[in-house]
């Protein structure tokens, strides 16, 4: 049995408003494996972390995220008063903690021209512990980040089974697949979204190389107990 890597999804949405610095932080000082985050842009291009691309559901704003600068979005909060955090401010608290970060470009309903140039051009500025992997369901933007940046580590997110992945991760030159559902084959998975025990302690005995979940403290708690009757 693998140690499956356990990735808080958006931070811990299952104690902290998705996305915030708070989940983050907390998901940091409880030795998480890896943290899951989504990248959109704002109006005046700065990269900022959160998963839909209108504010409707998860901030006290309304309408496309794109269509405001970072300050306008400063009038606004998630839950318990958090704001919406830029990538910069992410990264200062991530730091040089031993976590494995996983960037998505939230590109496949929204175009931002020029995210993934701006993005890389952020994370230049920063020491991590780690390499990156990027992540989109968008192949578009993995392909223009493989042009900057072609010896990074580059996922296809997709719901969808892949037909031939090994010569498609291949072809496109990809180091796994994040997928919503497992799959056999020789390739690097990562499985979204496990909140589900019984789902959880299947994926364990698979040669999955990560999970993301709402809740990663009672998954790494049903990982670690799996792993010591092994």
């Amino acid at each position: 049995m693998m140690k499956t890597a356990i990735f808080g999804h958006r931070g811990y949405p299952a104690q902290f408003p998705e996305n915030s610095l708070a989940g983050f932080s907390y998901a940091l000082d409880h030795h998480v494996d890896g943290l899951e985050f989504d990248v959109q842009l704002t109006k005046d291009q700065i990269p900022v972390i959160m998963h839909d691309e209108t504010l409707d559901r998860t901030s006290t704003g309304t309408g496309l995220l794109k269509n405001y600068t970072l300050a306008e979005l400063r009038q606004f909060h998630l839950d318990r008063g958090e704001v919406i955090p830029t990538l910069t401010e992410f990264l200062t608290l991530v730091g040089q903690c031993d976590v494995q970060l996983n960037l998505e470009f939230k590109t496949n309903k929204v175009r931002y021209p020029g995210i993934e140039r701006i993005v890389l051009a952020t994370l230049r500025n920063f020491s991590l512990a780690r390499p990156v992997i990027f992540s989109s369901f968008r192949l578009a933007s993995l392909r223009a980040c493989q042009l900057l940046a072609p010896d990074a580590s580059y996922c296809w997110l997709t719901d969808h089974p892949v037909v031939n992945a090994a010569a498609f991760v291949a072809n496109e030159h990809l180091s796994g697949l994040h997928l919503s559902h497992y799959q056999h084959a020789p390739v690097t998975e990562r499985i979204w979204t496990v909140d589900d025990p019984q789902v959880a302690c299947d994926l364990f005995e698979r040669p999955v190389a990560g999970i993301f979940t709402d809740d990663f403290m009672n998954m790494m708690r049903l990982r670690d107990r799996l792993l010591l009757v092994k």
